[in-house]
C-alpha cells in the first residue's frame, strides 16, 4: 500500500484534497497503547481497513522507531504525533532525526513560536524524502476555561486562527485543530492540510475531549483526516467499529 505523501512534491505542501481520497486514506486510528504488542495487535485486528496510524510520545517512548518500523512493515503509514517544542534549532534537528524513521507527518506546536516553525520547514524542505509539517493549534481537550487559566482570554477559535496564521506566515501548510474550527481554516487556508482529532461516533463517550464532533459533520466542513482512538481501540469489534466509521464518511461525501 503506498502512501499518500509519497505524491507530495515537497514538504508543507497539501497532501491530497479529501475529494481525492478513499475515506479509508483520510482515517487516523490513534495507537495510543503503552507498548507495542498491544498497539500492533490493534492494527492487525483492523484487517487493513485503515492506511493510517498514529503513534503517540507515550507509545513511541515506550518503543522508538522499532513500532514506526513494524506498522510501516505491514503497509501503513505512520502519523507521528511527537508535538515538538522546544528552541528552533533543537526542533530543527528533532524533523531531520524523524525523518529517518519514514514516517509521513509529524505534528509540532504553534505555541513554540514562529522562529520554531521556520527552522523546522527549513529543516523538512532540505530533507530527501517528503515530511508533512503539522502546526498543532489548541488541543481538543482545552475548553474556554482550560485555556483562560494558561493566561489566553481570547475563545479557543479565535486562538487557532491566531495560532494558525502565524503558522501559515512560516511556511507551514497543515493544522491540527478541532471539528468546530474546521470551516474556518479551511476558508481562510484552502491549500492546508487539516487533521482532526476529537472525532466521536454519535452517542460515543466524549472521554477527556471537550471539543468534538461526528465523523460526518467534520468531513463536511473540509477535514482532510480525521484522528479517531477510542472509539475503534476500545469497541468490542475494532474492525467493525471502523467499517461503520468509514461509512459514515463515504455517505458524507456522496
Amino acid at each position: 500500500m503506498s502512501s499518500p505523501v509519497s505524491s507530495v512534491a515537497m514538504p508543507g505542501a497539501r497532501v491530497l484534497s479529501p475529494r481525492d481520497q478513499l475515506p479509508r486514506e483520510q482515517v487516523i486510528v490513534a495507537l495510543d497503547f503503552p507498548d507495542g504488542a498491544a498497539a500492533l495487535a490493534l492494527v492487525d485486528r483492523l484487517e487493513n481497513l485503515i492506511q493510517w496510524f498514529k503513534i503517540g510520545l507515550e507509545l513511541y517512548l515506550s518503543e522508538d522507531n522499532n513500532i514506526v518500523d513494524a506498522v510501516q512493515s505491514r503497509g501503513f503509514s505512520v502519523f507521528l504525533d511527537l508535538k515538538l517544542h522546544d528552541i528552533p534549532n533543537t526542533v530543527a534537528g528533532a524533523v531531520r532525526s524523524v525523518a529517518k524513521s519514514g514516517a509521513g507527518m509529524l505534528t509540532l506546536h504553534s505555541a513554540g513560536g514562529p522562529a520554531m516553525l521556520a527552522a523546522a520547514r527549513e529543516a523538512a524542505v532540505a530533507l530527501p524524502s517528503p515530511l508533512q509539517l503539522l502546526a498543532v493549534t489548541v488541543l481538543t481537550s482545552m475548553d474556554p476555561s482550560q485555556l483562560a487559566s494558561t493566561g489566553i482570554t481570547a475563545s479557543p477559535a479565535d486562538q487557532v486562527m491566531r495560532l494558525a496564521k502565524m503558522a501559515y506566515g512560516t511556511g507551514i501548510r497543515g493544522f491540527v485543530a478541532s471539528a468546530e474550527e474546521v470551516a474556518a481554516l479551511r476558508a481562510a487556508y484552502p491549500d492546508a492540510t487539516l487533521v482532526i482529532p476529537g472525532i466521536r461516533p454519535a452517542g460515543a463517550d466524549t472521554g477527556d475531549q471537550k471539543r468534538v464532533a461526528t465523523p460526518a459533520a467534520a468531513i463536511a466542513a473540509g477535514a482532510d483526516y480525521l484522528v479517531v482512538g477510542r472509539p475503534i481501540t476500545q469497541a468490542a469489534d475494532p474492525a467493525a467499529a471502523a467499517h461503520s466509521i468509514l461509512e459514515e464518511i463515504a455517505a458524507a461525501k456522496s
